[in-house]
Formats: C-alpha cells, sequence, structure tokens
C-alpha cells in the first residue's frame, strides 16, 4: 500500500515535470532553428506550437519517458540502499542515463532523430529535464522509506 500512496504520486508529479519539461525544450529548439532560417514566429505562435508539441508527444515520448525512468528510479533505489549519502545525486543522476539511453537508443535502432529538439544543444537540454526529474522525484520522496 506504500507503493501506491507514497511512491506511484510521487513519481507521477516528476515524471510530468520532466516530460513537460522535455516538451518544452524540444518545441523551443525547433523554433529556435526555425527562426535561425529566418521565419518570423510571434509569441502566440511560439505558445501555440508548445501546447500542440505537449499534447502530441505526451502518448508517445511521455510513455517512453515514463518507462525509462522508471526501470532508472528502481534501480536507484536499489543502488540507494547501499549509499545513502548521496541519494539526490544517484537520482539527478539517474534521470539523465534515462534520458541519454532512450535518445541514443532510438537513434541507433532508426538512425533518425525520433525528438527534432533532440539535436545539437537540444539534447543537453533533454538531459537537463531528466536531471531535473531525478532531483523532483528524490525531493518527493525523502521522507519515504526508499
Amino acid at each position: 500500500m506504500s507503493f501506491l500512496t507514497r511512491i506511484l504520486p510521487s513519481f507521477l508529479v516528476s515524471w510530468l515535470f520532466t516530460f513537460t519539461l522535455a516538451s518544452l525544450f524540444h518545441s523551443q529548439y525547433v523554433v529556435n532553428q526555425l527562426v535561425n532560417v529566418g521565419v518570423v514566429v510571434s509569441f502566440s505562435d511560439r505558445v501555440s506550437l508548445t501546447l500542440d508539441d505537449w499534447l502530441g508527444l505526451l502518448p508517445t515520448y511521455g510513455a517512453i519517458i515514463a518507462i525509462a525512468l522508471a526501470i532508472a528510479f528502481l534501480v536507484t533505489v536499489q543502488l540507494n540502499k547501499k549509499v545513502k549519502k548521496y541519494r539526490t545525486q544517484l537520482f539527478v543522476i539517474a534521470g539523465i542515463v534515462a534520458f541519454a539511453m532512450v535518445l541514443i537508443a532510438i537513434e541507433s535502432i532508426m538512425n533518425i532523430h525520433i525528438i527534432a529538439g533532440a539535436r545539437g544543444w537540444g539534447f543537453y537540454a533533454q538531459l537537463l529535464a531528466g536531471a531535473a526529474g531525478g532531483y523532483v522525484f528524490s525531493r518527493l520522496t525523502k521522507t519515504n522509506i526508499i
């Protein structure tokens, strides 16, 4: 019962935060690339594109992120039992590794960047979203026994 009342809500909040950041970073990277080639993008178009991307990416990229974070956090919980001193750092690293593995695996398997916002500096922005998600999960579960 502890899982359903403590861990799952914390995971869902951290996943939603992580996915929202990743989607936002993706959208703004794509818009920035358009601006770099001379396309004029208004603020309202940026907002509209960002919301459309969030909704469009949720069923696929959102699910992939949820699975990757779940695996990374489960491994980190086990590792944290042995190395308790660096709890927050371990979850931050887990978020980064989860995103790196997903993005590299997708590119290696499909030989394309399925997430356009994960090219160039966008790749590092996606890793930052993973780090933020790991940090949020660590803070939300700090009082829980995991």
